[in-house]
């Protein structure tokens, strides 16, 4: 659909303003600097060019090896050239939450409706949703606009019984929160951080709370069962067991909890608690079910039936808000005369903590979490990440002019709820619109809702609109793999950024989404630079300029300027020199893993010879590796053949270098090796520095 995206964070001026935006000093040196790579890199092309046709060989071989560096230097250039679209225009936001009640009344403050998704009691561990939940309870919203949706995947009573527990919790965490005005609203976060605590029996007695609930969910998943020391109400118990029955099958009904009701739960200060609602959708081993996507648009269309709030906040289970004034922030652009007719969302950018002090493998993502979005803003918006995202219900249900109607009246953006939550008829129509065949035969991830056809239904979505981090080096390329391999499904589909998109987004949008959708394509370049110079090093077969001449130079200013420019971008944005060397390296490393398998698995797909299944990446920490991590040990979990390529490459390097130095010492004639030895070098010295935070121990 048509509409216009925000990264939140940091537009025009109102009196008085609610938010403001600035473009980056660097946008006009960015530009500049664009022309003039831009110019060497055709004359590189050319070089190879003249090479290929002009100044054929004769050798099949020796044709074979310029043709792989034409076609290397083609997808980087093609990678460079994507990428300038984050260059051309960035902005930095700023909102002014302080001058909204002189607007708006906390009475006409508009609903919010949260998503949060879980599948996994065992990979998401409850404790983490909850206190996801709980962070987002305690927003300084008026609470009785806030309702909170949890969709449970995996149909799990433990998860359930967690949400019941962190209910109780709730109605004295809230109060607590107002009271002392904590920033950090996530319980587990502000009871394990340095911040200066109130020393007060309040804090010691909530603190406890928390403590005696955290341990009787983890007690409950230990056994996986909640038996009756848990549970002493009568109905509650016979609840528990006939969806423990339920949810047992494959086959199973669809669950619908109301835990807390904004009409007449309280906490004990007295002040009315926000809706928490528990979602087990309906599953069928004959209906398809779309993953997260799925789950977004039965959320999407309970929550219509039940409160149809005109914003909707989607949130990981594994992340949580650390600013309580997000919706104020949110507000500050929803509530702008200007923007509202073109607004579909707002991104609130990702900060992710657990990560160790150098970042060894680069789960930071700096360029697509941080810089990035800031130039995709100053075009028409960023892309939306999966988490933090705040959407006007309007922008789901197709474009401003030609909006999809929805199957019944209750799902339209513009249904008026009438009826308590609780009611029987609101819960039998909720029941019905989260049934696993409700979605037969309608326009449901197509042109309403949450997009289906690709396993990053986030990218999918933004594009079509308009976390605990991985601990070892196998949880983080096998997560990457995965999100490669659904950036594929959209970069080859009728919606490709390439062809769709430059029609639909305009160029410079399509060329930013085209850099996600083939960043896979990292692999050709990363694997014949990681293998070809160095075999022809080994047999001392020069294959790139000589240093003496012109064409050296240009090869040097080509590598320099990239990496420049890239080193620029993360310091800019608060990355020290370490952060930035190790994400190279991840680079790197992801061009021979994660990169180069998820290429060969959408190929080997497409051609009908393999198929995948969608895994979830584990939010269970496991203390030994959480501790070595900690430390800034390099680990690669478990043993994969994801590594193989990665192995023969260091290998290959290390012998094509000392074979280099044997050659140099020897007396022999160098010079048209100069290039090669540079960069087999710099890719030991990436091994080298990895292999020592493997040995750090």
């Amino acid at each position: 659909m048509e509409g216009r995206g925000l990264r939140a964070g940091f537009t025009t001026d109102a009196p008085p303003p609610l938010h403001m935006s600035e473009p980056l000093r660097r946008t006009a040196f960015n530009r500049l600097f664009a022309v003039v790579y831009f110019s060497a890199i055709l004359a590189l092309l050319y070089r190879h060019v003249r090479n290929l046709f002009l100044h054929p060989t004769t050798s099949f071989l020796s044709f074979s090896i310029t043709l792989s560096l034409f076609i290397s230097d083609l997808v980087l250039a093609f990678m460079w050239a994507s990428a300038q679209a984050f260059r051309m225009s960035p902005i930095r936001r700023k909102e002014f939450p302080q001058n909204l009640k002189r607007i708006i009344k906390d009475k006409d403050f508009v609903g919010l409706d949260v998503f949060i998704c879980t599948a996994d009691p065992y990979k998401e561990p409850p404790m983490n949703v909850v206190n996801t939940a709980l962070s987002l309870m305690a927003y300084d919203y008026p609470t009785e606009e806030i309702s909170i949706y949890v969709s449970d995947d995996g149909g799990s009573v433990l998860t359930l019984f967690a949400f019941m527990e962190a209910a109780k919790f709730a109605r004295h965490w809230l109060p607590f929160c107002r009271e002392h005005n904590i920033m950090e609203r996530s319980p587990h976060v502000y009871f394990c951080s340095n911040y200066q605590h109130p020393s007060s029996p309040h804090f010691d007695k909530i603190k406890m709370m928390y403590e005696d609930m955290k341990v009787k969910v983890e007690h409950v998943i230990d056994k996986d069962e909640v038996t009756d020391e848990y549970i002493t109400d009568h109905q509650q118990r016979q609840a528990f067991n006939k969806w423990t029955k339920s949810f047992t099958r494959m086959d199973h009904p669809t669950v619908i909890q109301i835990i807390l009701d904004k009409s007449n739960d309280k906490d004990i200060s007295g002040r009315l608690m926000p809706n928490l609602i528990y979602v087990s959708r309906g599953k069928s081993k004959t209906s398809p079910h779309h993953f997260k996507a799925g789950a977004l648009n039965v959320l999407l269309r309970v929550s219509a039936v039940m409160t149809n709030a005109p914003i909707i906040l989607t949130q990981d289970c594994d992340m949580y808000s650390n600013d309580p004034q997000t919706p104020l922030r949110m507000l500050c652009y929803l509530s702008d005369p200007a923007l509202k007719s073109s607004l579909a969302f707002i991104q609130f950018p990702q900060r992710f903590h657990g990560v160790n002090k150098d970042d060894i493998y680069d789960n930071e993502y700096k360029l697509p979490f941080q810089i990035n979005p800031m130039g995709l803003d100053g075009l028409k918006g960023p892309n939306y990440v999966g988490s933090g995202c705040v959407f006007r219900r309007r922008a789901l249900f197709g474009d401003p002019s030609t909006p999809v109607a929805p199957e019944i009246p209750e799902l339209s953006p513009e249904h008026v709820v009438n009826k308590p939550i609780r009611s029987q008829e609101t819960l039998s129509l909720a029941h019905h619109v989260a049934s696993c065949n409700y979605e037969n035969e309608t326009k449901w991830g197509s042109k309403t809702g949450f997009r289906y056809g690709s396993l990053v239904e986030d990218f999918y979505t933004s594009y079509r609109l308009r976390w605990n981090v991985p601990i070892t080096l196998f949880d983080g390329v096998n997560q990457c793999k995965r999100w490669c391999i659904g950036l594929f499904e959209v970069a080859f589909s009728k919606y490709s950024p390439l062809t769709f998109g430059s029609q639909y987004v305009g160029v410079l949008m399509s060329l930013g989404y085209s850099h996600y959708a083939f960043c896979s394509f990292w692999c050709i370049p990363v694997t014949f630079y990681s293998f070809l110079p160095q075999l022809t090093l080994l047999n001392q077969v020069s294959i790139f300029p000589k240093i003496s001449e012109p064409w050296f130079f240009l090869y040097v200013f080509l590598f320099l300027g990239s990496y420049g420019q890239n080193f620029l971008d993360i310091i800019l944005v608060g990355g020290t020199v370490r952060r930035w060397w190790n994400a190279q390296r991840m680079w790197m490393i992801r061009g021979l893993t994660c990169n180069l398998f998820a290429s060969i698995e959408y190929l080997l797909r497409s051609l009908g010879i393999s198929t995948y299944d969608f895994c979830l990446t584990s939010k269970v920490v496991d203390d030994k590796q959480s501790k070595r991590y900690g430390q800034g040990i390099f680990e690669f979990g478990v043993p994969s053949p994801l590594f193989v390529p990665l192995t023969v490459a260091a290998i290959i390097n290390l012998f094509s270098f000392l074979s280099g130095l044997t050659g140099f010492f020897s007396g022999n004639n160098m010079e048209g090796l100069g290039l090669q030895m540079i960069l087999t070098g710099f890719i030991v010295l990436n091994f080298t520095s990895l292999w020592s935070h493997c040995l750090k121990e």
